[in-house]
């Protein structure tokens, strides 16, 4: 009974997430275009979508670290590494360069998609390409 609950709150909160993205402009690249051209008409207001997401986030794993097991019961599963290496200055990298050609990250594309934009389905299966390159040959577990 407990995993039907975690499956339905898990639904619930990426159905919230989905909803903010669409209402925060964040699923239309041209806003996030907007926000990253600087050269260009600036779009200021993702900052406060951002910043609104950080807080959240913020208090989020506050709460958890405080915690020893989640709501429904299961073990907290908090990542604990604080390594900044090549690996994640890379891909990191990576992403902006990706985010920032395309207006798009994996979240929104998710959302874009299920809002009938065409293009978010080129950049998921792009996203899902990269990730079966980086699995083949960039595993941490070789």
């Amino acid at each position: 009974m407990k995993k039907h609950f975690g499956l339905l709150s898990q639904y619930l909160i990426g159905l919230l997430f989905g909803f903010g993205l669409i209402i925060s402009g964040m699923s239309n690249p041209q806003k996030v275009l907007g926000f990253l051209d600087l050269a260009g008409p600036w779009d200021p207001s993702l900052i406060f979508v951002m910043l609104g997401a950080i807080l959240v986030g913020l208090a989020g794993f506050y709460i958890a670290n405080n915690k020893s097991k989640a709501f429904f019961g299961n073990a907290m599963q908090i990542p604990k590494g604080k390594d900044i290496n090549k690996p994640l200055v890379v891909g990191s990298f990576i992403f902006g360069i990706g985010w920032g050609i395309a207006g798009i990250c994996p979240g929104p594309a998710i959302v874009a998609l299920g809002s009938g934009h065409i293009k978010a389905l080129a950049f998921i299966l792009a996203m899902l390409f990269g990730i079966v390159i980086c699995n083949r040959f960039f595993s941490a577990h070789k």
